[in-house]
């Protein structure tokens, strides 16, 4: 089965494949609740969950050729692939599926000559065959991960009632109504840690925290601690351009004797404390000069990132602060290098830029303000301060909004959202820019201004973005004044394009392709596409429905770049033929592989410069049925 022309469940496997009856050899076919369901024993509804996800995420990746390597297998209670492994072939039920992938696991059981595997190690521990001796480590370390992850949804079921119960208190017991602004956000934070991550199947797991940890720091949990700080000469520490909040404290006020205003006090994460700030500080030259502050001060909570925190008298402003644990994948930790806070600063500057050129959006899109930041050379020694704007009022549960905005019309409410969210970022891609706005950075603000419902679109993390950077000159107009320059230290008589500069190499490319990738995952994947395929499976709407409106709103954004947004050299394509050819008419679009890169494979194998720009290709789920499933 080619990844080119993908088998799809239910259409004619062709003349490779076996049509099997339920005999002797179908051991597996239990069904729910079965003992062929779980991960960690009989009936265990959570790991067979787990392991559903697993699976369906290793066909996605194609890892180790699995997918690409099968063949399909027609029996009465539905279809299987037959997966072709050295030590014997297995097989594995599964269903359509059509978003990102054409099948997804139906069943988390494999059946083999020898019998009915069942379990996360029986199971995995079969496929570990296909694995290269020397990514074993790696496919171990994988398992481990998912190991971990079970034990840690067992721990959010058990805690789940007290926490919903404690922001309940806290907040109000109506989202819609009660849990607005900034702080209220905190709660939607708290329940959004508690859903599955569309790409990544072991999210909440991080490896190296144990419960205490996660019962200490984690969104899932709600709580509330206090910072630590680390005393640090001014001289070893670079600044960004804005002003630190007033009520940064001085190193006197943490009991810290002795330190005068040629010191600074740096916040530390209490989980970065210990070794590894210890040895952070040694690195960085720092161990006999720069000391932890005796007093714990600055009482935060997490946000959906964990790593970022939100004052809690302050809730205006958030705090991205490093930790050694990683996320998404081990070759994704949470440190922050340096370079990313120059690079979010001029980040915010580009797209600030492109607000001032497309007034349009004056009143719609948000910024959040990142140009106020420190660190000592060290991504263990660094603090973004992310401010917000005033007068947010948001809430981001998708049937609330609608009762309280839309009238309970949900339908209405994703139109609106659609809109908005294509028209801003189709308009970016016009420019030659792709922002690192996924679901996690990207917040859906509405109130009510005048009598009518506003909706408004707040982005942060304004790192990592791809800029084509022959099509954003060409648009800046490269020969006239840049009005307000994207570098802080660039000449005031800088044109656009000679004051952007970024320290990561990636971040600049030298075509569309990179552009579109960012483009197609993030804007249509994870902020609408699984938004539209999770509705759909809840029963709001039929899915039909969901992606005709989510393709005439994208349709519309493209038709409106016109013939005018081809200016520039020749060689250069209308964003727009480049959108349609990428995305609208594509036969398949590329899709994160964030567990073969992030995971699977050390990025010399994987040949990823960056582990969430890694991809392989999916159905395009925005073409017409008749054409995708031919």
């Amino acid at each position: 089965m080619r990844t080119g022309q993908p088998w799809r469940p239910g259409e004619p496997a062709g003349a490779a494949a076996r049509t099997e009856p339920d005999g002797a050899r179908s051991r597996a076919a239990a069904g729910p609740g079965g003992a062929g369901e779980a991960a960690g024993g009989p009936h265990d509804a959570v790991a067979g969950d787990l392991l559903l996800r697993v699976l369906s995420t290793l066909l996605r990746e194609d890892a180790y050729g699995l997918r690409s390597g099968a063949g399909p297998v027609r029996r009465a209670d539905g279809d299987w692939l037959r997966l072709a492994l050295p030590d014997g072939p297995v097989l594995l039920p599964v269903e359509a599926d059509g978003f990102q992938c054409e099948v997804r696991a139906r069943r988390p059981v494999l059946e083999a000559e020898q019998g009915t595997l069942a379990g996360l190690r029986p199971i995995l521990g079969r496929l570990r065959s296909a694995v290269e001796p020397v990514d074993r480590p790696r496919f171990d370390a994988f398992v481990a991960e998912c190991e971990q992850e079970v034990a840690t949804l067992r721990l959010h079921a058990e805690a789940r009632p007290d926490v919903l119960r404690q922001v309940a208190a806290r907040y109000g017991a109506r989202p819609a109504s009660h849990w607005r602004g900034l702080a209220g956000s905190l709660a939607y934070d708290t329940l959004a840690a508690h859903r599955d991550h569309p790409v990544y199947p072991t999210a909440p797991a991080r490896p190296g925290l144990e419960v205490p940890g996660l019962r200490a720091h984690a969104p899932e949990f709600h709580p509330a601690f206090a910072l630590r700080w680390v005393v640090v000469p001014r001289a070893a520490v670079r600044a960004g351009s804005g002003p630190l909040p007033a009520w940064w404290p001085a190193p006197g006020a943490l009991g810290h004797a002795g330190a005068g205003g040629d010191h600074i006090a740096l916040p530390v994460h209490p989980l970065t404390v210990g070794p590894p700030l210890t040895e952070a500080l040694r690195a960085a030259g720092l161990a006999d000069r720069a000391h932890l502050a005796p007093r714990a001060w600055l009482t935060v909570r997490p946000t959906l990132s964990m790593r970022t925190v939100a004052v809690v008298d302050d809730p205006t402003v958030h705090l991205k602060l490093p930790l050694t644990t990683a996320t998404l994948g081990r070759h994704n930790r949470r440190t922050i290098k340096p370079c990313t806070l120059t690079d979010g600063a001029a980040g915010q500057r580009l797209t600030a830029a492109l607000l001032a050129r497309e007034p349009r959006f004056a009143d719609s899109v948000l910024l959040a303000d990142e140009q106020t930041y420190l660190h000592a050379g060290h991504e263990l020694l660094a603090a973004l301060v992310r401010r917000y704007p005033a007068g947010l009022d948001g809430s981001l549960v998708v049937d609330a909004l609608a009762d309280r905005f839309y009238g309970g019309d949900l339908l209405a409410l994703l139109d609106a959202y659609f809109r908005l969210l294509f028209d801003w970022h189709v308009t970016c891609f016009g420019y030659g820019v792709r922002l690192e706005a996924h679901q996690q950075n990207t917040s859906l603000v509405p109130d009510e201004d005048a009598g009518r419902t506003r909706l408004r679109l707040l982005v942060k993390d304004h790192d990592g973005p791809r800029v084509h950077r022959a099509r954003l000159a060409a648009r800046l107009n490269a020969d006239a004044p840049a009005t307000d320059a994207l570098n802080s230290d660039a000449p005031k008589d800088a044109t656009a394009s000679q004051s952007l500069s970024f320290d990561d190499p990636r971040i600049l490319v030298d075509g569309d392709g990179p552009v579109a990738d960012v483009f197609t995952t993030i804007a249509v994947h994870l902020c609408a596409g699984a938004l539209v395929f999770e509705l759909a499976r809840a029963g709001r709407a039929p899915l039909g429905t969901l992606i005709d409106l989510l393709v005439s709103r994208l349709t519309e954004a493209i038709d409106q770049l016109g013939p005018a947004a081809a200016t520039g050299p020749a060689a250069l394509a209308a964003p727009g033929t480049v959108l349609r050819a990428r995305v609208l008419d594509a036969d398949r679009l590329p899709v994160k592989a964030m567990v073969t890169a992030g995971t699977l494979l050390a990025k010399e194998l994987s040949g990823t410069a960056d582990v969430n720009k890694h991809y392989v290709s999916g159905p395009n789920y925005l073409l017409p049925p008749s054409r995708w499933s031919r």
